[in-house]
């Protein structure tokens, strides 16, 4: 194993797609084993006990001294051990996720985890601490401490937790069991599952490119694919009830201790996003159901020559899509063609991640499985990993992961402390990627037969960004409420999974015996309970402001650009408010979901 752990460009060899990037993660350390990891693992524990000898105890007194306090300095000192923690924390990961069922990585990871929820635990009396000091006092030293007027967004935003904080050695305990509680059962999630193999016909594979056969042009190879994952699904299914019945109970009793009403009332505190707004997003979605999944899937069934659909044939091809690979090449001058025509400045930012090797896009064993952004700490910069097979939607996740990695880079002007975005927000950047270079291609086409299959590819990607989330999440709030009461079985989690998938696909989908068990993959339900509304609120939030755009004669980029470079310092309301959308209107949902409704109106002009 290299000890850069990351290769140069070409380093998976030409092939069909080209040269795929691997990641150099060595902008952050050198190597696993370098002295530069070490150094800094012993620095952040040596710079956290210090830090907190130093301020512990002290904060109240340093507020009322207004002008003369050293509470800005106090702030941007913790500020400094986040991004060094950070930055240690996110190398650990990025080269875990490379490779999961390595030892060495293995082994890495759960030391770093270890090493820096101790160091962490240091730092933990600040936030709480602060939160401790009475209003009045605070007002008067954001006002009167330049240093701390600064941090005001931080410090409001950490403000909106102390309802629901505990005393200092309850915290303390909740953090340092993290390592053997919740993090321990989501590790065992992640290596049980990249461990998993596939059977068909005869060759074992991984997750993904199992998954990937569900959108094979051949029906049997579908099925095939899908019995397959049904199969190895079934035979782990105690593992995985056993982990989400664990994690359930653990957040129930988090939740009980810290006071939170609801079941997903600490998701929408961590979101900045007020319950109803939920809510209201929840019901409009299930109220679309009918007009937007069920009659798309009808359509299609009708276009594939079926009454109804087998479960495995929701993402199959239309006959008029393209089988044709997409190299690397294509589809990275696909993307920043689409985002070029946007903002050359957003495609500018964009190339940087293909020219300084800041993605890996194989397909590899052990490899974790699935796509995301990673936005490191402000002092690096963003990683995005893909599992790049060369279908259509490889080059859509290609386009969302860099929405995401664009919105990072901008954002890390803010620093440490404030350029993470809440969840609903962080998926618009990546959306409106998508929607860019969808838009950008729907454009291109001249032919009637390409163009339904482009709009019926980006209607399903909708389908599956805002329909499927929403049933994800009723799934969840189902499991949560249900577990209030006892362990759930493996039946009775196949069975929620079940209802929620029948109402929300509809009547022209058949749900056929093992996918029950198909609940069991998605990480979301693992490692962010309730994270998965977050799409959907992203995927009407930018089908409203993608509208707003189409529309505007100018200066459109220029306010796009300042809300993503605002990171987390402003809610919903401020950075929607530019361009005249509130997420707390009911009307706002309604809007975002007739664009998708809309683009099935015209295939069935196309029919």
């Amino acid at each position: 194993m290299p000890s850069s752990v990351g290769k140069s460009a070409a380093a998976s060899g030409p092939g069909p797609l080209g040269d795929l990037p691997e990641w150099n993660l060595a902008d952050l350390y050198p190597g696993m084993e370098s002295a530069e990891l070490r150094r800094d693992m012993a620095l952040a524990a040596e710079r956290a006990v210090a830090f907190e000898q130093k301020w512990k105890g002290t904060l109240a007194a340093e507020a009322a001294r207004g002008a003369d306090g050293k509470l800005g300095q106090a702030v941007a000192e913790f500020e400094g051990l986040e991004e060094l923690i950070g930055r240690i924390a996110s190398y650990a990961g990025l080269v875990y996720a490379g490779n999961t069922a390595d030892p060495k990585r293995a082994k890495l990871y759960g030391d770093v985890q270890e090493k820096m929820t101790d160091a962490s635990a240091h730092l933990l009396f600040f936030g709480l601490e602060l939160n401790l000091v009475e209003d009045a006092l605070i007002d008067a030293a954001l006002a009167a401490d330049e240093g701390l007027a600064h941090y005001r967004p931080w410090v409001l935003d950490l403000r909106m937790d102390k309802p629901y904080q505990l005393e200092d050695r309850v915290e303390q305990l909740f953090h340092e069991k993290s390592v053997t509680g919740r993090g321990a059962w989501n590790r065992l999630f992640d290596e049980t599952m990249t461990a998993l193999r596939f059977t068909v016909d005869g060759e074992e594979l991984t997750l993904e490119p199992t998954l990937n056969m569900l959108q094979d042009a051949d029906g049997s190879m579908r099925r095939k694919a899908s019995e397959a994952l049904a199969k190895t699904f079934a035979a782990n299914l105690r593992t995985f009830s056993l982990i989400t019945n664990t994690l359930a109970k653990d957040k129930e009793i988090s939740d009980r201790w810290r006071g939170f009403k609801d079941i997903a009332d600490s998701r929408h505190l961590a979101n900045r996003v007020e319950r109803d707004v939920v809510d209201a997003l929840a019901a409009a979605v299930r109220e679309a159901y009918p007009r937007l999944s069920h009659r798309y899937y009808a359509m299609k069934a009708r276009w594939l020559g079926m009454e109804t659909l087998n479960h495995w044939d929701r993402n199959a091809p239309l006959p008029e899509t393209p089988q044709a690979t997409i190299g690397w090449d294509e589809a990275r001058n696909t993307v920043l063609a689409a985002y070029h025509r946007f903002s050359p400045d957003m495609a500018d930012i964009a190339r940087t991640f293909f020219d300084r090797n800041w993605i890996d896009a194989p397909v590899r064993p052990g490899k974790a499985p699935g796509a995301f952004a990673h936005p490191t700490v402000p002092s690096a910069h963003p990683y995005v990993m893909l599992n790049y097979m060369g279908k259509p939607r490889d080059v859509m996740t290609l386009a969302h992961e860099l929405g995401h990695g664009v919105h990072q880079v901008l954002a890390g002007g803010q620093g440490a402390l404030m350029a993470s975005t809440p969840l609903t927000l962080a998926e618009t950047a990546s959306v409106f990627g998508e929607m860019l270079t969808f838009r950008s291609l729907l454009d291109r086409s001249t032919d009637r037969r390409e163009r339904k299959a482009m709009l019926a590819q980006k209607v399903e990607d909708m389908i599956n960004t805002v329909v499927r989330q929403i049933a994800f999440y009723e799934f969840e709030r189902k499991v949560h409420t249900e577990r209030k009461n006892g362990e759930l079985t493996s039946d009775r989690l196949g069975q929620f999974w079940l209802e929620v998938q029948k109402e929300s696909l509809g009547p022209a989908i058949e749900l056929r015996p093992g996918y029950e068990t198909f609940w069991a993959y998605i990480p979301h339900f693992i490692h962010s309970p309730f994270y998965v509304y977050a799409y959907a609120f992203g995927d009407c939030l930018v089908n409203s402001l993608y509208a707003v755009y189409r529309n505007a004669e100018k200066g459109f980029q220029d306010k796009y650009f300042d809300m993503l470079r605002a990171g987390g310092t402003k809610h919903h309301r401020e950075l929607l408010a530019p361009f005249g959308l509130d997420a707390s209107d009911p009307a706002f949902w309604s809007k975002g979901l007739s664009v998708i409704s809309g683009l099935i109106d015209e295939l069935e002009g196309l029919e």
